[in-house]
């Protein structure tokens, strides 16, 4: 079902609405990722010496931030910051994307309050916190665990994301306790949508539409969800 979620948000592509959404959101989310790579490499200039290799480029930080080599930097980087960027992207574009999804799929819902976006920016700084220290420790089980590394990343990746995602969604038509209360409710089918999410993430160039496309699939399984819910107690 989750898929169908999935194959839903993918439908939409043709929809000139999504798409300028679309279009704009790619556009934030390498602004986003060509930050956090610029600060990456920063902090790796920090406490090496002037020049060194990384993914077979040489970097020599202010050089390779004005040259094209920074673009081959960043979508090697990619595969390791896409994660703390997607989190970062629902606090900017969640909202556009999922009235986007609403007005093509649910036109028969009544219109939301936007949520105030210092609300949003302060949730999902909130959250970053968290998922950089979560995978600070999920780094650790990955050295430990080598052969299971990139399994271990997904998972708990994908229960952050999940986490995140399905709490941010259906805040704008629960508010905040209602949707704690439907994130528990449903938990394992968000971890298993987050993960789901998490594993292109890791692939270059792919991983720049998944935020939106994240959001949209997790706006399908949020309403999916609460109409079975609702189905249920009839």
């Amino acid at each position: 079902m989750i898929l169908s979620d999935f194959t839903k948000a993918l439908g939409q592509l043709s929809d000139r609405r999504f798409l300028r959404v679309l279009f704009i959101g790619v556009a934030l989310t390498v602004v986003l990722l060509a930050s956090m790579t610029g600060l990456f490499l920063w902090g790796i200039n920090a406490i090496t010496p002037d020049e060194l290799t990384l993914g077979g480029y040489q970097i020599r930080w202010i050089d390779d931030l004005l040259s094209w080599a920074f673009v081959g930097v960043m979508l090697v980087a990619s595969i390791f910051l896409m994660v703390p960027v997607a989190s970062l992207f629902t606090g900017f574009f969640l909202e556009d994307v999922a009235a986007a999804v609403e007005a093509k799929h649910y036109p028969e819902l009544p219109p939301v309050q936007r949520i105030p976006l210092a609300d949003t920016v302060r949730d999902s700084v909130n959250f970053f916190g968290v998922l950089v220290a979560v995978n600070a420790g999920a780094m650790i089980m990955a050295l430990i665990f080598l052969p299971f590394a990139v399994p271990i990343f997904w998972v708990v990746n994908g229960f952050l994301l999940g986490r995140e995602y399905y709490q941010m969604v259906a805040m704008r038509r629960l508010g905040r306790a209602g949707a704690n209360a439907a994130r528990k409710r449903n938990g394992g089918a968000a971890w298993l949508a987050g993960t789901l999410m998490a594993a292109p993430l890791s692939i270059p160039l792919i991983n720049l539409f998944i935020p939106v496309l994240g959001v949209a699939t997790f706006t399908h399984l949020f309403h999916r969800l609460e109409r079975q819910s609702l189905a249920q107690t009839a």
